[in-house]
């Protein structure tokens, strides 16, 4: 269960990070209040799964999932430029993830 409560924290990582983003500066108060939820759904979902994961993996794990994921949403929904080098960068974040996992 620790591992669903960490994937779902890292999802609302990237929704707090996209709400950060169309918060404009926190000058927009919906984008600011979904962010603020998020957050604080992230964080809690982040200490109940580390009652029984190690910090340094479900740390990791986290802040990678809501790396790619901000990445992902940079891309295809804002259309940011998908470079060679911030796709090579994307996918050594996913092996240090897939290898802190199976170690």
């Amino acid at each position: 269960m620790a591992w669903v409560f960490l994937l779902l924290a890292g999802l609302l990582e990237i929704i707090w990070a996209y709400a950060m983003k169309q918060s404009h500066g926190f000058s927009r108060l919906l984008p600011t209040l979904i962010m603020a939820v998020a957050m604080a759904g992230s964080f809690g979902l982040l200490a109940v799964s580390m009652r029984s994961l190690p910090l340094g993996t479900a740390y990791m794990i986290w802040t990678g999932i809501g790396a790619i994921g901000a990445f992902a949403v940079g891309v295809w929904i804002l259309g940011e430029a998908i470079t060679p080098q911030r796709l090579i960068a994307a996918l050594l974040i996913v092996a240090g993830m897939v290898t802190m996992k199976l170690s």
